[in-house]
């Protein structure tokens, strides 16, 4: 590398370390990470030609990882018709207005979840090889191995860029070790994200640590009894002088995000009313906390205030663990989500599993929404300037393939990525989508990860 090459690369990093400079709102212990604002924006910083994670308008390029439990019934899921003519299925129905900002895509693998050699246990290994593309280590014990996972893979170039490298969210319960599925470890079927191949990163599922993680001082250390009251009490002073600083359309701006936090704040202290438990290190409760609709929402409100503060640009939420076997009594379905999924030959279970599959759906179109609806400060959308997988490591439940899984890109990528099609790729690893995806963020030398063997670049 030349020295002139090696100085433009210097330049940039110390472009984007500038950009990724956050203005808090703070007051007795409470911090607030700001939204991306025009005024507050280092002075040509819209115009950095940064290319890590950062959009050639400047704005931080975001990607998250969403994981649905148990495939989709697979005559409800896809498209009908061509790539731009498509006309999406019952079970995506909810996406409709999104349909311009998403991608469907077909023929994506995980064939490492595939029984060979190891026999039962689909379940486990579809959690386990979603986003690292290796198989995992059949074990109940200590001595787990899969592989490093892509988001964490992200991480390690881009982490520096944001407050926290990475997010990692549940609406499950956390298990760490134990004997789950056919003698897989639990650590498999309960984490999709893996910093080491013997190290998942277990995820947060109560909102109110979340919550104190983003908001409350250095991000450590968690807010005290009285501070919970409301955090924006004690920075409405430094608010307001913050406020005189700026330009019109930046006031109204931060008065909607503070509108926003203070919205997450009385929706946590809702759902604690009803019992939030801490960590839990077994299963918890069906329907714990409170509403699963309501968990789910603000788990993806908490990712969404992330990406909107740039307190990181790497994300995954795991919804439920693949053979979750949930039941979801406030859509008419009372037996579990797993029994069902092995009784789709009969058209009412095949029913009942589809409304699952529309409801996780349904709460992904809300937060696509929220991205959409909520502007970063070169006038896009935060979705404009993501890139969001959603999927499941099962295509069909009841006869436990991993081929053709169901997986949705949604994002503009900040204008790399082509949304408003159904793309009918080849059978390929999906390893290859996700090798495709750090070339958009800007990852450069990553010839191998998983099982890929080339590269997505129609996306």
């Amino acid at each position: 590398m030349t020295n002139r090459a090696r100085d433009s690369r210097t330049i940039r990093r110390e472009r984007a370390v500038e950009m990724s400079r956050h203005h808090f709102l703070r007051g007795m212990g409470a911090c607030i990470a700001l939204p991306s604002l025009v005024s507050l924006l280092p002075r040509g910083a819209a115009a950095a030609a940064n290319p890590l994670a950062t959009t050639a308008s400047g704005m931080p390029l975001r990607t998250a990882f969403v994981y649905i439990p148990n495939g989709a019934v697979q005559t409800h899921w896809w498209p009908e018709g061509g790539e731009k003519d498509f006309q999406l299925n019952e079970t995506m129905k909810p996406l409709e207005d999104l349909r311009e900002q998403i991608q469907i895509l077909g023929g994506m693998d995980q064939l490492n979840s595939t029984a060979g050699p190891d026999g039962a246990g689909d379940h486990a290994r579809a959690n386990a090889t979603f986003l690292t593309g290796m198989r995992a280590r059949k074990t109940s014990g200590s001595n787990i191995h899969v592989g490093v996972s892509i988001d964490q893979v992200i991480a390690q170039h881009v982490g520096h860029l944001s407050r926290f490298p990475s997010l990692e969210l549940s609406c499950d319960a956390v298990r760490k070790s134990g004997s789950c599925d056919s003698g897989y470890s639990c650590a498999y079927q309960y984490n999709i994200s893996w910093r080491t191949p013997t190290t998942p990163m277990a995820p947060e599922t109560n909102p109110r640590l979340v919550f104190e993680r983003l908001f409350g001082g250095d991000g450590k250390e968690r807010l005290n009894v009285a501070q919970r009251a409301s955090i924006l009490d004690f920075v409405l002073e430094d608010a307001r002088a913050l406020e005189r600083r700026l330009a019109k359309q930046d006031q109204g701006k931060l008065d909607e995000y503070l509108s926003s936090v203070r919205e997450v704040e009385r929706r946590i202290e809702y759902m604690e009313s009803f019992g939030m438990p801490e960590k839990p290190e077994g299963d918890a409760p069906e329907g714990i906390p409170g509403d699963y609709a309501e968990h789910i929402d603000v788990m993806f409100e908490m990712l969404a205030l992330a990406f909107q503060t740039d307190s990181t640009r790497v994300a995954t939420l795991l919804l439920a663990h693949d053979g979750s076997n949930r039941s979801f009594p406030e859509i008419g379905v009372r037996e579990g989500h797993h029994y069902l999924s092995h009784q789709l030959e009969d058209a009412e279970p095949r029913e009942k599993v589809s409304k699952i599959d529309q409801f996780y759906t349904a709460s992904f179109a809300k937060f696509l929404r929220r991205l959409s609806d909520t502007k970063d400060a070169d006038g896009t959308s935060i979705l404009d300037n993501s890139m969001i997988v959603y999927g499941s490591g099962i295509a069909d439940a009841n006869r436990h393939t991993h081929h053709s899984l169901p997986c949705i890109l949604a994002g503009g990528g900040g204008g790399q990525l082509h949304p408003g099609r159904y793309v009918k790729h080849k059978n390929q690893p999906m390893s290859n989508l996700f090798l495709g995806l750090t070339d958009a963020i800007g990852i450069e030398g990553i010839e191998h990860f998983g099982d890929a063997d080339g590269r997505v670049h129609d996306i």
